[in-house]
Order: structure tokens, then sequence, then C-alpha cells
């Protein structure tokens, strides 16, 4: 299985980047990049070293990063740069075109680990030292221009930057406005099923809200002030704080940069301390999305719930309440590890892409977060039925957590030979 892994992350390998999965995703994603790039760490440090490089390359003049670089022209993905029109952005990257938004900040942390994979540990220190100063540009992006409350929380405006797509978190956003109909043809639904993908008025609702921050240029204090999606988003700002980490460890290795230093431990004080404070729901006993638009929590319950670990954010205390709840709804003998949202919920579905599917990168994620706090059980659990769904039912995009789904000729479910999955195998194989 490791093979195959090293294959398809060869296979989906393009010019300096690799594809999440071919004909459904022919682009460079932004967090699937950080992924993938530890999976090449174990095998080919120069990949994974170009991988990183060749997102940076695409970085905005103010720090901001893409979720999305279109570095080709294809007909097999919508909406595509035409529809997004990025270039609105006065500060846009003219040499690559890419979306207007982003996605959880992985780079931090990504590199640290590639760091602690890499035998040649010169030679990543020398890249680091050369690019650490873009992650850090990244991070005061987002302090500056995505945390209009100065509350240490950065918003996404879209539910693309989540990185959960479809979630039933977003359900209730919807609700609050009607998104108008537009003419589109879907391409993901001719290579996927299209019981596991958003639907078409799912799509609406995404496009309108591109239209609405298209209409403002892309100008982060007009889309605050007008998006009707507005969310700090305990993924996205776990995922920012455990790459703050990462950038305070790597300037002390690296020496000096002692004013970068303090200025990540101010963000990182203030971010920590306002996430517990505002993010965690004492009824549910796990940490939930704010709808920072309408001024309410939204009280479910999903994986994201649990990111918190992996970036050592919850105290003792907070954390044995996370684990408790994790228990209580996820960890079932007829389910495997961890579904991407609340099975006990109405809303569940088990095969609808974020709606409750096992996700390889949040599994990974989370494996490391109870790792840390000394769950060491629950986390070989994750570890085992991680590998397991990948050895039963290959390297797809998600996964069915219902057990009884899966018999001698069973499938994942969205993209084959995807990529991060193929990455964070290989990277799970090697911990002990």
């Amino acid at each position: 299985m490791k093979h195959k892994a090293f294959q398809i992350l060869t296979d989906n390998w393009e010019n300096g980047y690799t594809i999440p999965s071919k004909n459904l995703y022919p682009f460079q994603w932004f967090w699937d990049s950080g992924f993938i790039a530890i999976g090449y760490a174990h095998f080919d440090l120069n990949k994974a070293l170009t991988e990183i490089q060749t997102l940076f390359n695409a970085q905005w003049k103010n720090g901001f990063i893409p979720h999305i670089i279109f570095h080709k022209q294809s007909d097999t993905y919508f909406p595509g740069p035409e529809f997004h029109q990025a270039h609105l952005h006065p500060l846009a990257n003219k040499k690559y075109p890419s979306t207007g938004m982003t996605q959880p900040p992985v780079t931090g942390f990504v590199l640290e680990k590639i760091l602690e994979i890499a035998s040649d540990k010169p030679k990543v220190l020398k890249f680091i030292e050369k690019n650490i100063d873009k992650v850090f540009s990244n991070h005061h992006y987002f302090y500056t221009h995505r945390d209009p409350n100065n509350e240490g929380l950065a918003y996404i405006y879209h539910n693309w930057e989540s990185g959960t797509d479809n979630s039933p978190i977003w359900d209730a956003i919807w609700d609050t406005f009607d998104a108008p109909e537009i003419s589109f043809r879907r391409l993901d639904t001719n290579v996927v099923n299209a019981s596991e993908r958003p639907t078409n008025k799912d799509y609406y609702n995404y496009l309108h809200l591109i239209n609405i921050a298209k209409k403002y240029h892309y100008n982060d204090d007009e889309i605050a002030k007008n998006s009707p999606f507005l969310i700090q988003d305990p993924l996205f700002n776990a995922i920012l704080i455990k790459s703050n980490q990462a950038l305070i460890n790597l300037y002390k290795k690296i020496g000096g940069h002692q004013h970068k230093i303090n200025q990540l431990k101010t963000w990182q004080s203030k971010s920590i301390s306002s996430f517990n404070k505002k993010l965690f729901n004492k009824e549910l006993n796990a940490y939930v999305h704010f709808d920072l638009r309408n001024n309410r929590p939204i009280p479910m319950v999903s994986s994201s719930s649990f990111a918190a670990l992996f970036a050592g954010i919850p105290t003792k205390d907070i954390a044995k309440k996370l684990i408790n709840t994790l228990r209580l709804k996820f960890k079932k003998d007829t389910l495997y590890l961890c579904a991407s949202f609340d099975p006990t919920h109405k809303k569940y579905d088990p095969v609808k892409y974020w709606r409750g599917p096992v996700w390889v990168n949040l599994n990974w994620m989370l494996y490391y977060g109870l790792n840390a706090y000394g769950y060491t059980d629950l986390a070989e659990t994750i570890k085992k039925d991680t590998l397991e769904l990948v050895e039963k039912a290959g390297f797809y995009e998600y996964f069915d957590a219902q057990k009884a789904s899966y018999s001698k000729n069973s499938s994942g479910c969205g993209g084959s030979n995807f990529s991060w999955t193929a990455a964070l195998f290989i990277d799970l194989l090697n911990t002990k």
C-alpha cells in the first residue's frame, strides 16, 4: 500500500505542484499542498519543498495565499479563474491566476513537520530561512485584515475557506438569505456521483458569496461589512494557532527575528484566550463555529470541533470534556472514527462530502492532537481506522464511516487516487 501511495503522488505531480485528483481537481489547492508536502518529505524532499515554494510563488502582495492557483487551463472544473476574477484586488498576484479566497493556513506547521521528517535537515532549514517570512506575512494578513473586532480570531467569508465545504454547519447561514439562481454547468458530477457532492442549490449560495466579494474587489473591510457569511471557524483558527506556534519554534531554530517571535506570541495569547472563551460551548462540551454576521454561535458538533487538540488550545479540563463528547457521539462500534459531522444528528449523511464521511486529513490532525494530550489509546484507534479504511476502500477523497458499508469490493467516496490521502497515509505508516 505504501508503494501505491508513492505512485499516486508521483502520478499526480505536475510541473512544480501536485493536483489533488485527476479530472476532479486539476489545479493546486492551498491546504492540499501542505498535507501533500508532508507525504513527499518521507521519500522525495525536493518535491516536498518545491510544492511549498510553488504555493508561495502565488502569494499576494498583502500576504494572502489563495485557496486555488490556476496554473493551467482546464475544462473539467468550475468555477475557474474567469468566474473568480481575483485580479480585481489591487494587490493580487499578476503572474498566477487564482481565487480570491483562502484556506486553512497550514504552511507553518507543515514546514516544521517537513523539518522533523527530513534526513537532510540543513537543506530544509535553508529553505525555511528563505521562506519563513512569507508565512509570517500570511499570518499578519489574517490578524490585520480578517479580525475586525481585534479578538485574535480570523473570519472566513466563504464556506470554501473553511475546507469543510457543504457541512450542515452552514445550513443556518443559507437560511438567512436567498441566493439568485445562476446559470452554470456542473463539471464535478461528470466525475463523481451527484449523491456524494453538494447540490445545485448549494452552488447558488457559493457563487452568490463570490459575486459579493467580486463586487467589492475582494476588499476584506467591505466583505466584513456586507457579506451574509462571516464565520469564526474552530478548524481554521486552530490551524492558524498551530502554525503560529510552529513559526515561533522555527524562528528560534534559525536565530534572530525576536520582534516577530514577540508578535507571534502576542497573537497566540489573544487567539487561544478568545478561542476558549468564545468558541467552547458548555452545553455541547465542544468547540463550535460562531456566526459573526448574526452574532450567535452555531451549536453543532463536527470533526472541526476537535481540531483544537491538534493546536494545543484546550486546557486539560476542556480536553477531557472534548474527549467525552467524541466518545459519546462519534465512537460507536458500528462506525469508523472520525465522522466529519455528528452521527447522532438528523442532518448526518454518511456519503455526502462534509456532511458525515471520514476525511483522512482531519483524522491525521486528531491523531496527533490526541497523542499530545495523552489519549494514546484513542489516537491509535483513529490511526487504525484510517489505515483500515484506505486498505479496504482505496486512496479516495473521503469515506463512509459506517463499517457495514464495506465488503470485499468496496470503494471510498469522491475523487479517486486522492493525493492528501496518499500523503498522510504514508506519514501515519511512519509513526510509532
